[in-house]
């Protein structure tokens, strides 16, 4: 670990606004704190935008498209190659700094910005393999033409869980596709991504493609962009229901959207699982962020047969985990983000035991500073408990046994939301036959984390549109155009 401290990595993040590449005060003058969720108390200040710092981002990035575009996409990659080695080289202090906003235990974080790191090495490769295409007519007469162009300047917005990543996954492709960007970071976790801006500029992005507005008021400055109708393109990560109305908003002036929304994951276990491999997989896609995870594990449906030992070795496994700061050494469950996401827990599971299921371990907050909550299993879990449908963001693993194939499949099915899908079989045949099945944009077979800057990630259903990494993920910045030749 550096020898920073975490007062120093705070207060040598820029805190002001990132706007046609200087860092300005809002408008308005005013501020507002970003908290650490394990004590309460505030690491600092950051500006806090207006809608007019809103339209200067914009001015900023519409300013800056033309030329961007007509950047060549090897120097485009270089500069992404540049960030991802910066990103590398400072892991240890942005991990900290991820860690106080978050809360996240440090070993995370820093798998994190590994991660997120990637995905600026993958789209520095991405950035020169945007294709085209020629054809000769079907009548002979003429010749198609088949040429990919930056979609224009971009609306961003990302999430608290993953500040960093969730960052660089959009930052990433805009970047190779030749579009520039406005990004609105989570209010809660502004400084990872102030922090990348700065490394970003370092490593020598030009003016104007990157802006970043810190606010605590994010529809009234980003709803008057999306309506501005300048902006090309909306890509958003975060609930279904802020989805839903950014949706809305687009459909005003046709926006292309992509949207990575909210997640209700199944995890089925069958008889003839590894019980070892499976217990393993269910603790990464459960406890992974804490569980404040939109392919967290929210359901886990185990055959009837196996039901009870997989219920005490998941038990076990939770209540060894050690609960505190994350930035105290061995730390595994952090603070969940804020004292709401501490009551929507405390209240699904208050819901769920009052309609019958056991608690086998946790169920309650932890008394002292900080928005802690006990790893949590329950077992017996009904069908109607609130957690059954609702996303849980939180390190509660409610159990739910069954006894066939098709009504585990049925069971996973019945939700408006289809992000991921985790099965455990020995079976190859049920293997194909499930995860075929299974109404989910992704599919962890016999694994517990899916996500990889190589792969397409994304869902189905009310879980999104489009999909982010992986060869696709910059086709979302790009359009196609096709040229007509007459010979």
């Amino acid at each position: 670990m550096s020898s920073i401290s975490e007062a120093g990595v705070v207060a040598a993040v820029d805190k002001e606004l990132f706007i046609g590449g200087k860092w300005v005060p809002a408008t308005s003058g005013k501020t507002f704190p970003v908290l650490d969720p394990s004590t309460g108390e505030a690491l600092c200040e950051v500006a806090d935008a207006s809608p007019a710092d809103g339209v200067s981002a914009l001015d900023a990035a519409v300013a800056a498209q033309a030329d961007w575009a007509n950047v060549a996409p090897r120097e485009r990659g270089e500069i992404l190659r540049r960030a991802y080695e910066l990103l590398v080289k400072r892991a240890d202090e942005l991990a900290l700094l991820m860690t106080l906003e978050m809360g996240k235990p440090l070993a995370e974080s820093k798998g994190e910005i590994t991660y997120a790191a990637e995905f600026f090495r993958w789209f520095a490769e991405e950035a020169v393999r945007i294709g085209g295409g020629y054809a000769v007519a079907p009548n002979g007469a003429g010749r198609f033409l088949v040429t990919k162009q930056p979609v224009g300047p971009c609306l961003l917005i990302t999430p608290w869980n993953f500040p960093m990543a969730m960052g660089t996954r959009k930052i990433g492709p805009a970047v190779a596709a030749g579009c520039t960007m406005i990004i609105k970071p989570a209010a809660q976790t502004p400084l990872s991504m102030l922090a990348l801006a700065a490394i970003l500029a370092e490593a020598g992005l030009p003016e104007g493609v990157l802006n970043v507005l810190t606010t605590s008021d994010s529809g009234g400055v980003m709803e008057p962009l999306i309506r501005d109708g300048r902006a090309r393109k909306l890509s958003f990560t975060g609930s279904t229901g802020v989805g839903r109305k950014l949706l809305e908003q687009c459909a005003d002036k046709v926006l292309r959207t992509s949207m990575e929304l909210g997640g209700n994951a199944p995890f089925l276990v069958f008889e003839d699982a590894d019980l070892d491999a499976a217990v393993e997989g269910a603790m990464t896609a459960k406890m992974r962020n804490i569980g404040e995870a939109c392919t967290a594990a929210n359901r886990f449906y185990v055959q009837r047969g196996i039901v009870g030992e997989f219920s005490r070795r998941l038990t076990e496994r939770m209540e060894a985990l050690p609960m505190g700061r994350g930035t105290e050494e061995g730390v595994v469950v952090g603070p969940l983000i804020d004292e709401a996401a501490v009551e929507k827990v405390s209240g699904l599971v208050a819901d769920a035991t009052e309609r019958g299921a056991r608690v086998l371990t946790g169920g309650s907050t932890v008394d002292g500073p900080g928005n802690f909550y006990q790893a949590t299993v329950l077992t017996d879990v009904p069908k109607d408990a609130r957690l059954a449908s609702e996303e849980i963001f939180g390190p509660v693993a409610p159990i739910t046994p069954f006894d066939s194939e098709d009504e585990a499949i049925a069971a996973a099915n019945d939700t408006e939301f289809g992000l991921v899908s985790y099965v455990y079989t020995s079976d190859l045949k049920r293997a194909f036959r499930v995860s075929e099945r299974l109404e989910a944009g992704m599919i962890g077979l016999n694994q517990g984390l899916v996500s990889n800057p190589a792969a397409p990630f994304g869902g189905i259903k009310q879980s999104g549109l489009g999909r982010e990494g992986g060869t696709v993920g910059i086709d979302e910045f790009l359009e196609t155009k096709y040229i007509a030749v007459a010979l």
